[in-house]
This record gives C-alpha cells, sequence and structure tokens, in this order.
C-alpha cells in the first residue's frame, strides 16, 4: 500500500498487486476475527461493519466525498485503502458465514452473492441511486463472492467443493487475475473530483 500511495503515476501491476495483497489481509484478519477473538463470523461481520462505516465515515468528513473519483492524492488514497482493507475483510467473514455457519453451501452462497451484485447492476443502469454508494454496495460484495468461490475451489468434494489444492486454486486465480490485466484495458482515476 505504501508503494501505491507514494507511486506518481498508475501502474496497473502495482495496483492490483495491492488489491490482491489487501485481499490475502483481509482473509487473515478475518479468521483471525472467527478463531482467534472468538467472536464467530456474526461478531467479525458486525466488528468489520462497524470498522468499513468508520471508515467512510471519516473519509467522507475529512474530504468531503468517497468517490473513487477524488482519489487523487495521499490522503484520499490513503482513505481508500483503509475502506478497501476492511471491506475485503468483512466480505471473507461475511462470505464464510453464508456458506457455512447459514448452511448456504459454496453453490448457495455464490447465487446470493451474484444474485446481489446482479441487482447493484441493476439498480446503476435502471435508477438514479448514487453511484458512489453502488459502487461501494458491489466492491464490497464481491469479497464475499471471491470467498465462497475461493472456498469452492479448494474444498473437498464431500464438502460440495472441486477438491483443488489451495495451490492449485491459488494458480488458477492468479492465471485469471494476470489474463485479464494483459486483455482489458487499465487507467487511473479521473483526476477531477465527483461528489455524491
Amino acid at each position: 500500500m505504501v508503494v501505491q500511495i507514494n507511486r506518481p503515476g498508475f501502474n496497473k501491476w502495482i495496483y492490483w498487486f495491492t488489491v490482491v495483497a489487501t485481499t490475502t489481509v483481509g482473509t487473515t484478519l478475518a479468521d483471525f476475527a472467527d478463531r482467534s477473538l472468538n467472536i464467530g463470523y456474526p461478531g467479525g461481520t458486525l466488528l468489520l461493519i462497524t470498522l468499513l462505516t468508520l471508515s467512510l465515515f471519516l473519509w467522507k468528513i475529512t474530504c468531503g466525498t468517497v468517490a473513487v473519483s477524488s482519489v487523487n492524492n495521499g490522503v484520499t488514497e490513503t482513505f481508500y485503502w483503509v475502506t478497501i482493507m476492511f471491506s475485503q475483510t468483512l466480505g471473507t467473514a461475511l462470505g464464510d458465514w453464508a456458506a457455512d455457519s447459514e448452511g448456504l453451501g459454496y453453490d448457495g452462497g455464490i447465487l446470493l452473492f451474484a444474485g446481489a451484485l446482479a441487482l447493484i447492476w441493476a439498480a446503476s443502469r435502471f435508477t438514479s441511486l448514487s453511484r458512489t454508494a453502488l459502487f461501494w454496495a458491489a466492491f464490497i460484495l464481491t469479497r464475499p463472492l471471491g470467498a465462497v468461490v475461493g472456498d469452492f475451489l479448494d474444498k473437498p468434494l464431500a464438502s460440495g467443493g472441486l477438491a483443488l489444492s489451495r495451490y492449485g486454486a491459488s494458480l488458477t486465480l492468479g492465471l485469471i487475475i494476470i489474463a485479464l490485466l494483459v486483455l482489458l484495458p487499465q487507467r487511473p482515476a479521473a483526476k477531477t473530483a465527483t461528489a455524491h
């Protein structure tokens, strides 16, 4: 995050490496809340919703907006990455809670979170709801979807997974990310702030 924040220009490899790193740290923090703090997925989810809300609130009152288009200096980018970290951690706890504790299973969790993302997409197309709020809702929901898909890839067949090794699943996902970075155009955020 420090390298990303202090970099003068946009570099898609550093940016997406930082996203993957915050995802990994987020997974570890979610497991820490569940297993080491012994507050379980519900407690971890509540704690992380609180921290995420606080992060967005402080960002809003400090900078006037939480729009991604406003991320153009060290202060806004620090808020951005802290918010990303909390949303990644919340997403892991929420995904594990839905799939494991609530009995949805991996396929049910995938359908739940993919369906919620589809609703957010529809809201962005057919309503005038805040694009900033929809962005953060969608971003937050990509993480529980990712957590459930990751579990689906590496959990045993008897548990509803595909039984790939963690290394195999990580390699597969890593290659997909690299392919998408090569194939899809990347650009830095606009330099003009857009408040919503």
